[in-house]
């Protein structure tokens, strides 16, 4: 059940907010205001929380009160009040639960995605996320988030940020009526060769841009230049991008750790002439998707005269990997990600503490920051 409704609260809540609603309504009702508010620093992305609250409010037929202290997309720190609700306490009580659910993770994950397409403001995201999400209402929660995040760094930095995501499902928040995408690892075993694979693509889908998956083989240079030569006119129009995903237990074609740093040294050599942690470290010249192997695969293009060809770059692309990947200034055209989910999910818990009972201030001891000044003139009845 991703929306649950009035009838069915009750299953989804916390059982001591139900026994609460029991004692309200033997005691007698009261009008309430919460104050809610997190732990850390969040991007505000409020949007599928309130719509919920507001269906609600609707089914049970009363009025709830929203004072929003931050317009979906600012940055919010830890412990501001984010938001007051104000209400009966009958029919708010029981909603807590679920309204918090809908509410921390969608702020963290787009957080995350702000920083990410921050970093990286001339290169285009794609949100992958889906096969890493725990069911429909999380698809929907990430992917609403990640277009929060790449609002807020369209905004301020004039970042590309997300461009679409994967599922149709989810395309909306993205101005889109179908998710992107064109082949999984799987297509390329089926054909056998990760030639014949494009073969079977162009066939298909004859008009459209193809984007190829190249370290099935582990022959990332090898096979993108194959399909380069058999595609040429696509690879001139810019309609031809290779995505490197390769596994961390591998390097990418052409590589080892000597030849990574030789790699670097000569088209970033700033970004491994400091202090790096062993995380960073493996992002600039380690296995798999590092840096080293996205320049060395733009060289090996570029030589063969296969300029206008695209890379996407995947696995792994946290914003941690990202910061570093833009230290590096790693020649990455898109970057296919489902890592700005949420890591720490004891980050993403949102909190709700009553802070007025009929007007009168009153809250647990050592959240009386929480209580509010003045008003904000920003009420919105819902």
């Amino acid at each position: 059940m991703t929306h649950p409704d009035s009838s069915e609260i009750e299953r989804y809540t916390d059982h001591y907010f139900n026994r609460t609603k029991r004692v309200i309504g033997r005691f007698g009702d009261c009008r309430v205001t919460y104050a809610i508010f997190m732990r850390r620093p969040v991007v505000f992305a409020p949007r599928l929380a309130l719509d919920w609250l507001r269906e609600l409010g609707r089914s049970r037929n009363t009025e709830i009160e929203i004072d929003q202290r931050y317009i979906e997309g600012k940055w919010v720190g830890a412990g501001e009040p984010m938001m007051y609700i104000s209400g009966s306490f009958f029919h708010l009580v029981d909603l807590e639960t679920i309204f918090l659910q809908k509410l921390g993770p969608a702020c963290v994950a787009a957080y995350n995605a702000w920083t990410m397409c921050a970093d990286m403001p001339k290169t285009a995201f794609l949100a992958m996320d889906a096969r890493h999400c725990a069911g429909q209402e999380m698809a929907e929660m990430m992917a609403y988030a990640a277009s929060v995040g790449s609002a807020r760094a369209k905004r301020k930095v004039g970042a590309v940020g997300f461009i679409g995501n994967a599922t149709h499902a989810t395309a909306h928040f993205f101005g889109r009526e179908q998710g992107l995408g064109t082949m999984p690892h799987a297509l390329i075993g089926y054909a056998g060769s990760t030639l014949r694979a494009a073969e079977m693509f162009h066939e298909t889908f004859p008009d459209e841009a193809i984007t190829v998956l190249v370290d099935y083989f582990a022959r990332e240079v090898s096979d993108s230049l194959e399909v380069c030569r058999r595609f040429p006119e696509l690879a001139a129009k810019g309609m031809l991008s290779f995505r490197l995903d390769t596994t961390g237990g591998r390097y990418v074609e052409g590589l080892d750790p000597a030849t990574s740093y030789a790699v670097l040294e000569r088209f970033s050599p700033e970004s491994i002439r400091g202090y790096r942690s062993e995380e960073e470290l493996r992002y600039l010249v380690g296995t798999g998707v590092s840096a080293a192997a996205i320049f060395h695969l733009r060289a090996e293009l570029n030589k063969a005269g296969f300029n206008a060809v695209k890379i996407v770059a995947s696995s792994g692309f946290s914003p941690a990997k990202c910061r570093v990947m833009a230290e590096a200034e790693a020649p990455i055209d898109v970057v296919g990600t489902g890592s700005f989910l949420p890591s720490n999910w004891t980050e993403t818990y949102a909190t709700a503490d009553i802070v007025e009972y009929d007007g009168v201030k009153r809250v647990k001891i050592g959240r009386e920051f929480l209580h509010r000044a003045r008003p904000t003139g920003s009420s919105h009845p819902l």
